[in-house]
């Protein structure tokens, strides 16, 4: 984790006309929640792109990928003029590691802890001494009610109560500042090559659901389309929907609670693999999971783009998912 803070003092440092380090909370162990937000001061109100590595400790492909995702930005918003123009309408926020205290723990203690690192609350059922709640359990979005257990041991813990965990709450309070600007919010976990749209509950639908998902009678929308920009970087098949339909049902997930506090594409990536390797994903997996989750994001953010920019919508995205599939097959090939 000391890497990754460097590595965000440096990004700040040597990118300072179109980035900058945002102190934002604490953890429970008090250490600092930071991200980068990336664009150039323009003068006037921008609107905004939300992304979250390692909320799951476990998951170390996730804040690789938050690296990769700010490191392409960076380096190509100078000679990219379509790079260039989301970087002027929009800032990224880019919090490479969320649960800090976590991923530590999975370095120097337990390399699969998934949780907090935060006392197992009194009277939680639980005769054992056990520590941390699931921060993608702890959001107020039907808290507490599916895919979670009120046993403090479990990994699925969500919390004496919504928000109980400083994690989650330094997420609400920055992201509902400035909820009106928040056009997308990804959060990134891995594994499972999945595409999640909200609700984990399966009784709740998103009210745009069919823009999320579904293929229209003649072109895909943005979720399936996200998942083909993916398949063609490196062949890899990610699935697409809800939670409850493709994985398991949940609550008070961080994706979910975007969407109900009115942040209409709101997306969790589940990235590589299928369990062949799960949490210990291979480091020669790095760089290639990277590449193809990138193609997908820059498809979603795009069409988020164009469609808040130039009133259109999956055309102008699938034609940027395109470019940058080409950019990423050229760079390969200079490799």
């Amino acid at each position: 984790t000391l890497q990754i803070t460097d590595w965000m003092d440096m990004i700040a440092k040597n990118y300072s006309d179109v980035a900058s380090l945002v102190e934002y909370g604490k953890t429970y162990e008090n250490r600092p929640i930071s991200l980068l937000k990336i664009g150039p001061t323009t003068g006037v109100r921008k609107k905004a792109i939300w992304m979250d590595c390692g909320i799951h400790a476990r998951e170390w492909i996730s804040p690789a990928f938050c690296q990769y995702f700010v490191k392409q930005l960076l380096e190509t918003y100078k000679t990219d003029s379509q790079i260039k123009e989301m970087m002027t309408n929009m800032d990224f926020y880019v919090t490479p590691v969320l649960n800090i205290d976590g991923y530590i723990y999975t370095w120097t203690t337990d390399r699969l802890w998934r949780k907090s690192r935060s006392p197992g609350a009194l009277g939680c059922n639980c005769s054992c001494d056990c520590n941390g709640t699931d921060l993608n359990r702890n959001f107020n979005a039907n808290w507490g009610t599916v895919g979670v257990s009120f046993n403090c041991c479990s990994q699925v813990y969500p919390g004496s109560k919504p928000l109980s965990e400083s994690e989650a709450q330094a997420v609400v309070d920055f992201v509902e500042k400035r909820k009106d600007d928040i056009l997308c919010f990804l959060t990134i976990h891995s594994y499972g090559q999945l595409l999640l749209v909200p609700y984990g509950h399966p009784s709740i639908a998103a009210p745009n659901y069919d823009e999320l998902v579904r293929k229209s009678t003649n072109k895909m929308k943005v979720g399936l389309a996200a998942a083909e920009a993916i398949k063609k970087v490196h062949g890899m098949e990610y699935t697409v929907g809800t939670s409850p339909d493709v994985l398991y049902a949940n609550s008070g997930s961080s994706r979910d609670w975007a969407r109900l506090t009115g942040i209409n594409f709101s997306y969790t990536f589940e990235l590589r693999d299928k369990g062949e390797h799960g949490f210990k994903l291979p480091e020669e997996q790095i760089q290639p999971t990277c590449e193809e989750a990138y193609s997908g994001a820059m498809h979603i953010i795009s069409y988020v783009h164009d469609k808040t920019f130039k009133g259109t919508g999956s055309a102008a995205a699938t034609a940027t998912a395109t470019l940058w599939m080409v950019l990423l097959a050229v760079g390969a090939a200079l490799l």
